[in-house]
């Protein structure tokens, strides 16, 4: 079991040089309180805010499931996962979501995980088959939680509250303040950290322009602001799944490389399409309000409001995926001029003409490629980094972004090295097993 003297060790595994106020009054506060209301906006760091004190408060020695959180979707539920690996706690963690496989859930379980991340669907599911036992859990964690309420979760929520009768601390996260707690929770007299009213803070780098057209040219007028944007990094939203997939054919149709997604595609789908559009294989996502929170989808420059979403609340977090952490963005908003514009918008931000522009946006430099082994099979990111480099002779800046799962693997490398790496490494084994790779599609 690895310990450590200080915070400062955990955040350095994460690639970050010191906490946010948030965090550091958040890690202090779950500490000390046995009820927190931790409301924070998106991309402030919450995951972070909650998973260091957990650490603290965990017990090398207890064999149990000691905490469980729970999360609205199989992204958010990954990510911390994610996150909790990179602080290399050295503490079991588990995952548990729907379209993951149940066998597989249920062998991984036997050996309980001193952290237990879900859906709540799926936690109920193991609940009903005793493939878990929360009768050592201590801590509870609503994560999103108004998101898990709009969702319809409400009844998996109770029933798991109901079945964790230990529970000793609990922490409920939202990033929108205005959320009514059901009495389910069993908060008494909760600590709140309110810092939504700080929001403006964290998008000081934020650019909102109105681009004017019509529902007969809306697809034309997207085709246009995205060639003039070139191919920065681009987040398209739509209010429907069905408007998303259109609006990417379309795209694809006139030439631009665009991918979907939303709630309705298979979860392997949905993973591959993310990853693709983190390491910059893909530059422009069209997605439902899915992808507007709990996702890590960072350096996203462009915010493309298709349809204006019917909440603000939902607006504010499509706009939090860009202008994070200090960086810049822009989000642009698609209004018909001969309709209302929606009610939360006071004053309209300053019009943006589309420039005529005969050039479609560079195409990608990166291309992703799937490697049928992961964790499971004990590899790492070095021991890919070091295949690709010594058998695929691929220089330090050839390989891009690599992310390492359960039983599949993903890297990006240059497109003008991809087809010499394969022909190399056809016939390789990677610690002595050989592996399928091939071109993600």
């Amino acid at each position: 079991m690895k310990s450590y003297e200080t915070p400062q060790q955990i955040i350095s595994n994460l690639g970050i040089d010191e906490l946010n106020e948030m965090q550091i009054v958040a890690n202090q506060s779950i500490q000390d309180e046995s009820e927190v209301l931790l409301l924070a906006p998106t991309g402030s760091g919450k995951t972070l805010a909650f998973l260091l004190p957990i650490l603290s408060l965990l017990n090398p020695y207890d064999k149990g499931i000691q905490c469980l959180i729970l999360s609205p979707s199989r992204e958010l539920a990954i990510q911390i996962e994610q996150v909790w690996r990179k602080m290399s706690t050295g503490f079991k963690v588990n995952v548990c979501y729907g379209g993951h496989s149940m066998p597989i859930e249920i062998q991984s379980l036997i050996d309980p995980p001193a952290l237990l991340i879900g859906t709540p669907g799926r936690i109920s599911d193991h609940i009903n088959r005793r493939s878990i036992d929360l009768i050592d859990t201590k801590i509870l964690v609503f994560d999103e939680f108004d998101k898990c309420l709009s969702l319809g979760f409400e009844a998996e929520m109770s029933f798991i509250t109901r079945k964790a009768q230990n529970i000793n601390k609990k922490i409920l996260v939202s990033a929108t303040a205005q959320i009514s707690i059901p009495d389910f929770v069993g908060f008494n007299d909760a600590k709140k950290l309110d810092y939504t009213k700080t929001e403006e803070k964290t998008n000081d780098g934020l650019v909102l322009k109105t681009v004017y057209t019509d529902s007969k040219n809306k697809l034309n007028t997207v085709f246009n602001l995205l060639c003039s944007l070139g191919n920065e990094s681009t987040l398209i939203f739509c209010n429907l799944r069905e408007t998303a997939e259109i609006v990417s054919e379309t795209l694809n149709a006139k030439g631009i490389e665009a991918a979907f997604f939303h709630g309705k595609m298979e979860q392997i789908d949905r993973e591959k399409t993310l990853v693709r559009f983190r390491n910059g294989s893909t530059k422009f996502l069209v997605a439902s309000d899915l992808a507007a929170r709990g996702l890590d989808i960072p350096n996203v420059k462009n915010i493309i409001h298709f349809e204006m979403p019917f909440h603000n609340a939902d607006f504010v977090h499509r706009n939090g995926r860009t202008a994070r952490m200090n960086a810049s963005g822009t989000a642009y908003i698609l209004l018909d001029k001969d309709k209302l514009k929606p009610p939360y918008l006071a004053v309209l931000p300053i019009e943006f003409k589309v420039p005529k522009v005969n050039n479609l946006p560079k195409a990608s430099d990166w291309i992703t490629l799937y490697i049928s082994g992961g964790k499971k099979d004990k590899l790492s990111k070095m021991d890919i980094v070091g295949f690709l480099s010594k058998k695929g002779q691929l220089g330090k800046n050839d390989i891009g972004l690599i992310e390492v799962m359960d039983f599949m693997s993903f890297v990006a490398v240059k497109k003008n090295k991809v087809d010499t790496l394969l022909f190399l490494i056809q016939n390789e084994k990677m610690k002595g097993q050989k592996y399928k790779i091939k071109i993600d599609e």
